[in-house]
């Protein structure tokens, strides 16, 4: 009789290529779960980095925020220290989901533009301030009526004034650096698409961290924010957090209010 030899049958071997492949259907959603905790972990980490740089400024600073470069309050990120304006000294600007900037350091656009995308990279220089050796680009945004500019009535004035500090956004994720959210800011009707004609807010409410965006608070607490809470935090004196995206405002009789990619979220 003829001895069977030691190897796989091709059955044998279907079997044993089922059964991975089943396991990998199992263990697939779990592994990103945990991607995902460790990418909201560490861009946590990186507002509470920039939390500790404002609070420092304002107290050398007497309380004075940021002015900006102009009259307006543009162009703030350009007032910073050369090492923390720089993008490839200063890690802390990116969210690890959103590290690839939209213009690369050639002049070269990106393809698609989309929420996984970072600002910049920005060159030239604003206002008399420079845009330091390698420019600026990130992935975050200042809620801007925290600046200390006198052109803008509404902003907060000094920093030490501001009230009922741990609803009032401080840096997040964006779209843009400088943020000056309304009550009636539409959100984006495009999940992906949100940079072109957008409002404040929209550039804010982007979905980079399955219905949150990490923030930093004016009090110094960082934390999850969902991502129709965004429109009850009190981003400047004069915002009215019960606007018409909000359930005080009526938003809970009226979901189509929001775009589809929204509308599953919880409302606040």
């Amino acid at each position: 009789m003829r001895r069977r030899g030691h190897g796989f049958t091709l059955i044998e071997l279907l079997v044993v290529i089922a059964i991975i492949a089943v396991l990998m259907g199992i263990l697939m959603p779990a592994l990103n779960k945990v991607r995902e905790q460790a990418r909201t972990t560490s861009c946590m980490a990186n507002v509470r980095q920039w939390t500790i740089f404002f609070n420092t400024y304002v107290s050398d600073n007497e309380g004075k925020f940021l002015s900006g470069t102009q009259a307006e309050g543009y162009w703030w990120p350009w007032q910073l220290p050369d090492e923390q304006k720089d993008w490839k000294r200063n890690k802390t600007w990116f969210c690890p989901t959103a590290t690839k900037p939209l213009i690369d350091e050639n002049g070269y656009q990106a393809a698609d533009w989309n929420i996984y995308n970072a600002w910049g990279i920005y060159t030239a220089d604003q206002g008399g301030f420079s845009a330091g050796e390698n420019g600026l680009c990130g992935s975050y945004g200042l809620n801007s009526y925290l600046l200390s500019t006198p052109n803008r009535p509404n902003n907060w004035g000094n920093f030490f004034d501001v009230k009922n500090a741990s609803k009032v956004p401080m840096f997040m994720d964006a779209l843009r650096f400088d943020l000056w959210p309304s009550p009636s800011d539409k959100p984006a009707d495009d999940k992906y698409a949100q940079w072109q004609g957008q409002t404040s807010m929209a550039r804010a409410c982007i979905d980079r961290h399955q219905g949150f965006v990490s923030s930093a608070f004016a009090d110094g607490s960082t934390r999850k924010v969902g991502l129709k809470e965004l429109y009850v935090l009190k981003w400047g004196p004069n915002y009215n957090t019960r606007g018409q995206y909000t359930l005080a405002g009526g938003v809970g009789n009226n979901p189509t209010a929001w775009p589809d990619w929204l509308r599953h979220y919880p409302d606040y």
